[in-house]
């Protein structure tokens, strides 16, 4: 089945992707460009978390991370995590192997709403930054 442009998404086609996305716990880069892009036109609504450490955001980063949240500091955030629980968290690190462990830890913590994007983003070929601005609500 060929997937729509991101002009062409229908509402039902959005929720049938992120229904995919929650389901797996995974997004691919090649829909997290497709949801980046579809968010950017406020047609859908999500959370991209970054839990590499700083040095590795400032090296390079993807174009619309919302949180830096290190997974060395991850656990004095959680009730910030909690308080987002009810949209749709994607979480990516450098390869994806930190956000797998960290999506087993989440899934038994009852978070429900979580991906991550697999390969990290190494496996991103949207957009990505060098030297970007933290966002200002990190976490460190």
């Amino acid at each position: 089945m060929d997937k729509p442009n991101n002009d062409e998404w229908s509402e039902e086609a959005m929720m049938n992707l992120v229904k995919t996305v929650t389901r797996s716990c995974e997004v691919s880069g090649e829909e997290l460009h497709v949801m980046l892009n579809l968010r950017a036109q406020k047609k859908l609504d999500f959370v991209l978390v970054d839990i590499r450490e700083m040095y590795e955001f400032s090296l390079s980063c993807i174009k619309g991370t919302d949180m830096l949240l290190p997974t060395s500091t991850i656990h004095q955030h959680m009730d910030e995590l909690k308080k987002l629980a009810s949209k749709l968290l994607i979480f990516y690190c450098h390869t994806g192997g930190r956000t797998a462990q960290m999506i087993f830890i989440l899934r038994r913590m009852g978070f429900s709403n979580i991906a991550h994007l697999s390969g990290g983003i190494d496996a991103f070929h949207g957009e990505k930054l060098k030297n970007a601005p933290f966002p200002k609500n990190i976490r460190s």
